[in-house]
């Protein structure tokens, strides 16, 4: 795909990862979105980048179709979706708050997979929808075993998702990107993060991500 025009869509586009997303699309001349919670960094990313700010709560009923209909209006369709909003909860199994836990599941598996359902309205033949799944869908980590269950059951979606949308010419990633520095452990919805390693730079791995959605580089192992 020439993402020199193509029409994109970034949800969670006011987070760390999707605003180096956001940014590297616009790079690539893609025509953008941007999606997210957070009025003021939405406006902010927009006016950056360009892109039709969509605000929206993507664990409210309706909302995920309401943003994707939106965003393909304002675009006159949609060629690349990414879907890069989320949230984490660190803390043990013995200690969790059932309000967070739907939080999480809400945010990390519900969104994505309403997302991918609208998505499947919009995207014609030759375009691309990337999920941004985790590490730890692969390697489940102590402490984070409500997130690991979400996007570990995220990407079981995207690997049967994908097997629908072939015949339809729609490519489905899975993203499971490594650690990043992107700010989201310092934003948990409950608990205190363990000590990491310091984590890669978000752009650089935006970047990987993008090469990839664009065709233009080979899958890293993190990417399907």
């Amino acid at each position: 795909m020439d993402l020199n025009g193509a029409r994109a869509v970034v949800l969670g586009a006011t987070g760390g990862f999707g605003a180096e997303i956001a940014r590297a699309l616009a790079a690539q001349g893609a025509v953008l979105a941007v999606h997210g919670r957070d009025a003021e960094r939405l406006q902010l990313i927009s006016a950056e980048v360009g892109g039709h700010p969509v605000a929206g709560d993507l664990t409210q009923p309706g909302v995920p179709d309401a943003v994707m209909d939106e965003a393909a209006q304002a675009l006159g369709g949609l060629d690349v979706v990414v879907m890069s909003a989320g949230a984490v909860a660190f803390g043990p199994v013995a200690e969790l708050d059932e309000a967070v836990l739907r939080q999480v599941v809400d945010l990390d598996l519900i969104a994505p997979i309403l997302v991918a359902r609208a998505a499947t309205r919009h995207l014609g033949k030759d375009g691309v929808i990337a999920q941004v799944s985790a590490v730890v869908a692969n390697q489940p980590m102590a402490g984070l075993a409500a997130y690991s269950a979400a996007k570990a059951g995220l990407t079981a979606f995207d690997t049967a998702f994908r097997r629908e949308m072939r015949r339809a010419g729609v490519r489905v990633i899975d993203a499971r990107p490594p650690h990043m520095e992107t700010g989201l452990a310092a934003r948990p919805l409950a608990g205190e993060p363990p000590g990491l390693a310091q984590g890669r730079d978000p752009r650089e791995v935006a970047d990987e991500l993008v090469a990839v959605i664009g065709g233009s580089a080979e899958a890293p192992d993190w990417i399907d």
